[in-house]
């Protein structure tokens, strides 16, 4: 892609995003008015896009209502307890949002591909989840599940960028560097937890990340539409006039600022 090129997607990608940016305001205007919950998943491969759609949502929203969950390697207690017990601490409260990088169905991907688990627990989540998201769903949580698609050659162009870029060679882990070569593994591993998981209560939605920023904007669009939206626009605020001239900070003691 040339650089006009290049500059002329970025232009349309901000473009469109920011007044998405400010739609997702308002829905999270009405989830505080309502007490409602929203719970979104992301998953897919390494590299496929979904620390960058997080962003994207989260980035010009209150942190005190929209939460990002990236959970870590289990620890030895949480690997003794009911699978979905460390997930469920990062539930919603009402009011809030929470985005989850990666979810619970880590047991039926990375686990299940790279031998963290049996196949017995494995078939067992299969089992569970469904049970487990309707629960979420018939007390009042809204769920969503979006799956982010990547072809093996845009992945391994991502791998590459990753290793060039010190800035971004801290996404590079043991972990995906063996899955390089376990894209089929993966790939059958993700069907059959669709055909597992995919319900009428908590369906999945594909989107195409070989574009990151299409793939942003057509997931954020598609869960904007699956959201409630305020009937008016945020009311505005008006800042009154300081009395007076503004005053200049002051410190007493040795203490300065930079």
């Amino acid at each position: 892609m040339s650089k006009d090129k290049k500059q002329k997607h970025g232009a349309s990608y901000e473009d469109e995003l920011v007044p998405m940016q400010v739609a997702l305001n308002g829905v999270m205007r009405v989830l505080q008015d309502k007490g409602e919950r929203v719970v979104v998943l992301f998953e897919g491969r390494d590299t496929a896009g979904k620390g960058g759609v997080i962003k994207a949502v989260s980035e010009k929203l209150n942190t005190r209502q929209c939460h990002i969950a990236a959970l870590g390697v289990p620890t030895d207690r949480e690997k003794g307890q009911w699978y979905f017990q460390r997930y469920v601490a990062y539930l919603p409260g009402a009011g809030e949002m929470t985005l989850f990088d990666r979810s619970w169905y880590n047991r039926a991907g990375v686990e299940a591909v790279m031998g963290f688990c049996t196949p017995a627990q494995t078939d067992a989540f299969l089992k569970a989840a469904p049970v487990f998201e309707k629960m979420l769903v018939d007390d009042g949580i809204r769920l969503f599940k979006y799956w982010l698609t990547v072809d093996q050659a845009e992945q391994e162009q991502r791998f590459a960028d990753r290793q060039d870029d010190p800035l971004k060679q801290w996404k590079l882990s043991p972990v995906d560097l063996q899955a390089r070569a376990k894209y089929d593994e993966y790939g059958r591993a993700r069907d059959r937890m669709l055909e597992a998981t995919h319900t009428k209560w908590a369906p999945w939605t594909l989107v195409d990340f070989n574009d990151q920023k299409a793939g942003r904007l057509k997931l954020i669009a598609n869960l904007l539409s699956r959201l409630p939206v305020p009937a008016d626009d945020a009311p505005e605020v008006e800042i009154p006039p300081l009395p007076g001239k503004p005053l200049k900070e002051k410190f007493r003691g040795p203490l300065k600022p930079i």
